[in-house]
């Protein structure tokens, strides 16, 4: 039988994941909070004792609580599906499972105002298949369909996201790809994949406490950085930082600092390197790989 220790740490375990993926729902990191303290009050309130899957449990509370919330907003009409036509509910089969990931990836504060424009359900269903790989048939749950009707929203709400410019000069998939480009050049030593990823003028701008962590220094121009970085980046993981795809370095789990990426034309025109814990604590990051 759980005890009351063992939930408290269990939920305190998957706070972080619960408050992202309230914060994709609802848009508001104080909405968000709200809906990870409401979560722990229906936990409070449940017989922990009948609960098989705690994780799963959690995810499918914050979705129904995101969900009431957007629904509660009521500035928007959530389209019934029978309004769709078949052909519109369809998968389109030219849609490449790896440009899906991309674009669940990139899903953060920048596309925010885009993932505002979907209909509550649609939201809920993206979100949470295409950002968290939460399966179908839970989502049916929470949503109170079938999977296959689920399946249909996500690919619905995919379609428009991915039919919508998130901002008029920031392709955050693009922006992932040379990002993650960049990464494998560092850590291979790829000199001149990284020269070709650098805009002529780049700039390197590390903050006083990344400098204070090693040898970084303001640099500039294409060559110079790519001499400096070229053999390094072995500790970073790509992550989403505010909405955008960058870097983090998080030994042991703890983010110590992050790389931060200004593309223009393909090109990288500015690269940030924060490492003051303070900016660190006010950032939203969420490392991608390990």
């Amino acid at each position: 039988m759980p005890d009351d220790a063992w939930l408290t740490e269990e939920f305190e375990a998957s706070r972080p994941r619960l408050r992202a993926v309230a914060y994709r729902m609802l848009g508001s990191h104080a909405e968000a909070e709200d809906a990870v303290q409401e979560t722990w009050l229906r936990l409070g309130r449940t017989d922990a004792t009948r609960i098989d899957n705690l994780g799963g449990w959690l995810t499918t509370v914050i979705g129904r609580v995101c969900l009431d919330r957007l629904r509660s907003r009521g500035s928007r009409r959530e389209d019934a599906l029978d309004d769709h036509s078949p052909r519109d509910l369809r998968a389109p089969e030219e849609e490449e499972p790896a440009n899906q990931a991309l674009l669940a990836d990139s899903v953060g504060a920048a596309l925010l105002v885009v993932l505002d424009l979907l209909p509550p359900a649609e939201r809920v269903a993206f979100v949470l298949h295409d950002v968290f790989a939460v399966p179908f048939d839970e989502i049916s749950t929470i949503l109170e369909r079938s999977p296959e009707a689920v399946r249909q929203l996500a690919s619905r709400g995919r379609r428009r996201l991915q039919g919508t410019a998130p901002t008029a000069d920031l392709d955050l998939v693009r922006q992932r790809q040379v990002v993650d480009a960049f990464l494998r050049a560092a850590r291979g030593g790829d000199f001149d994949a990284l020269v070709n990823l650098l805009d002529p003028d780049v700039v390197m701008r590390p903050d006083a406490a990344a400098v204070g962590m090693g040898s970084l220094r303001e640099t500039r121009g294409a060559t110079a950085v790519a001499s400096v970085l070229s053999g390094g980046a072995r500790g970073a993981h790509l992550a989403i930082i505010e909405g955008v795809t960058g870097l983090a370095w998080a030994p042991g789990g703890t983010t110590r600092g992050v790389i931060e990426f200004t593309l223009k034309d393909d090109k990288i025109v500015a690269i940030d390197v924060t490492g003051d814990a303070e900016r660190l604590r006010e950032l939203d990051i969420v490392t991608l790989d390990s």
